[in-house]
């Protein structure tokens, strides 16, 4: 996107030109954001909703507009060592570039209804109700932030002109030159692994494994973008030993082990209404499987699992950042990320600390916010 883009008021009333398409010889256009590469004739949109051919290019019918603006804390996301117990400004659109069958915000991803992005903003205003609110981050999350990701990084820019860190919680299917360039202005991501079979991707997702592994690579040996991993885990589908064996030394061949890795549970949801939720049971021997593969940071969610929800020392597995659900009620990380009792260096990025001083903790509550215009909150 122009410069120009950002914060100007009129980019909200008109859909900018969108990136990454080229022309086809047959008189459509290709999307060239995500390995859908959908053909578009004039007037047509592509599967994610919104990109969208008008004349001879393509345009993001949907910039500056969402579904609604909510401040949360930073586990909800999740990240768990990404400044812990700090509050997150967490904002969507519409629409999804995948199809899955289990979604658990299907109302907004797979939404084609535009009278659902009620909330105008541009991106000066976004980053300046960070600042009012007290907000450290703000996250691209709800819908898959790639599909809008012109507007996410025209945001991304101006919350880091203002101090913001900026998050993106995504599922990572997205062609490479996207990629490099979107991960290139986020601080953090949180990569949906759903699973670790291509039928899975296939049948389930209507998508493929490889690109989402290629994502994850990207931003851990390629950016500075700090990597979380979740895996929803599903009964029947993805929840077998084998499976979470597999994905779990991927990720600590492949990534390393310190990558944080979250397995969550499933509730019925959309057109898997037919599997039951996860136990916790289930999501607990993920944990140990995990953990026995090498992985130091492994975690789970959806379920309430104080044990689970901890952070561990990696050496002497002192229990190091105490969280019920998404709030934080111990943190004794000293010297900005070691282990106060045998000094261990904790990988992620957190506050530096005075001698004494407490984390400022946010919570786990919920606010939402409203823009009384598209550039005021």
């Amino acid at each position: 996107m122009s410069e120009r883009a950002i914060g100007d008021p009129a980019a909200l009333h008109a859909a900018p030109p969108a990136l990454w398409w080229h022309a086809l010889d047959d008189g459509r256009i290709q999307c060239d954001l995500c390995p859908r590469e959908c053909r578009l004739q004039d007037g047509q949109q592509g599967l994610c909703f919104v990109r969208e051919r008008r004349g001879d290019a393509m345009v993001l019918a949907t910039y500056g507009r969402s579904s609604g603006f909510c401040v949360d804390p930073i586990e909800k996301k999740p990240l768990n060592h990404f400044y812990p117990g700090s509050s997150v400004l967490s904002f969507g659109t519409a629409g999804c570039n995948l199809a899955c069958k289990f979604c658990q915000n299907w109302d907004i991803s797979k939404s084609r209804d535009t009278d659902r992005l009620g909330q105008q903003a541009s991106p000066v205003a976004i980053a300046q109700a960070c600042a009012q609110l007290g907000a450290k981050s703000v996250a691209y999350t709800y819908n898959d932030p790639v599909i809008f990701a012109e507007y996410a990084m025209d945001v991304a820019d101006a919350c880091h002109a203002a101090g913001v860190q900026s998050v993106a919680v995504t599922a990572g299917y997205v062609h490479d030159a996207p990629r490099r360039a979107f991960f290139a202005k986020m601080d953090a991501a949180n990569v949906d692994l759903k699973g670790f079979t291509e039928a899975f991707y296939r049948d389930l997702c209507a998508g493929s494994l490889q690109p989402v592994l290629d994502t994850l690579a990207h931003i851990h040996h390629e950016t500075r973008c700090w990597l979380e991993i979740t895996t929803l885990l599903i009964p029947g589908a993805n929840d077998s030993d084998a499976e979470i064996t597999a994905l779990s030394r991927w990720v600590a061949r492949e990534l390393g082990p310190d990558v944080p890795l979250h397995f969550t549970a499933f509730h019925p949801d959309f057109k898997l209404t037919d599997r039951p939720a996860t136990p916790l049971a289930t999501v607990q021997r993920a944990r140990r499987i995990a953990r026995d593969e090498g992985l130091h940071y492994v975690y789970t969610g959806n379920v309430h699992d104080a044990e689970g929800g901890t952070t561990h020392c990696p050496r002497c597995n002192e229990a190091l950042i105490v969280r019920d659900w998404h709030q934080v009620t111990r943190y004794r990380l000293h010297g900005g990320n070691l282990c106060p009792r045998c000094d261990f260096p904790v990988a992620g990025r957190f506050e530096a600390l005075a001698a004494g001083q407490p984390l400022p903790v946010f919570g786990r509550q919920r606010i939402p916010v409203s823009f009384s215009s598209p550039e005021r909150p």
